[in-house]
Order: C-alpha cells, then structure tokens, then sequence
C-alpha cells in the first residue's frame, strides 16, 4: 500500500510561491471545477486520470485537489504508484475557501448544439 502526503491549503498556498511550484491538478468533475476552482489548477476529472498519466509524468510533484481531499487522496495513490510524485491537498477546495482564499468561476457559457434551422440559413 502506497503512503499518501498531504499539505494543508496553507502549505499549498506556499508552495505556490516557490520558484517551481507543484502543478495543481483538480480532480473533480467538470461542471464542480466550473463552479469554482482554485487558480492555475488543472482539470483532469479523477475517473479520466488513467488516460492522461503519460502528460503527468516528469520532474514536477502534482499536488491533487478536490472538493474535500478523498477524491485527491486516490488520485495522489494512482500518480505514486506510476512514479510520479504526487500529494493530496488536506481539505480540498473547501478548505480553500475557508481559509479566505479565492477562487476562480469558470463563466464561458455551456456550448449549445446548432438547430438544422439555423445550419441551414
């Protein structure tokens, strides 16, 4: 069984401060990452992780964040076990903002389909 690091939001907001910080990988669905998420996170949705691994690996840790850190903690686990160093931030994206911290919302509108009406104009 693999060990599991955490940090905590404050460790993670340090960590961002560093010249090479860890990439920040949100683990949850599309539409919760939409809804809010925490700046410069990347969102790769924990059950389409298998199929990105191969663009996660090199030199950089990942820290990987969710809503409440249990999401993140598998996620950390997957990454550890393909070599790649990876952590689990304590508490997620609500421990975020409780700290005070902001987040960003992503507000590009849902993409509609086209009706054959208007193709055809």
């Amino acid at each position: 069984m693999t060990t599991i690091r955490e940090i905590t939001v404050d460790e993670l907001a340090a960590a961002r401060e560093d010249p090479n910080p860890p990439m920040l990988l949100d683990v949850r669905d599309r539409a919760e990452y939409a809804a809010g998420h925490v700046p410069g996170a990347v969102n790769i949705p924990l059950d389409e992780l298998p199929d990105h691994l191969g663009e996660l690996r090199g030199d950089a840790q990942i820290a990987a964040i969710c809503q409440s850190g249990r999401r993140s903690a598998v996620a950390a686990e997957q990454l550890g076990t393909t070599g790649i160093d990876a952590m689990s931030v304590a508490g997620g994206t609500s421990a975020w903002v409780e700290s005070g911290r902001p987040t960003l919302i992503d507000q590009r509108p849902p993409v509609q389909p086209h009706s054959k009406k208007e193709e055809s104009s």
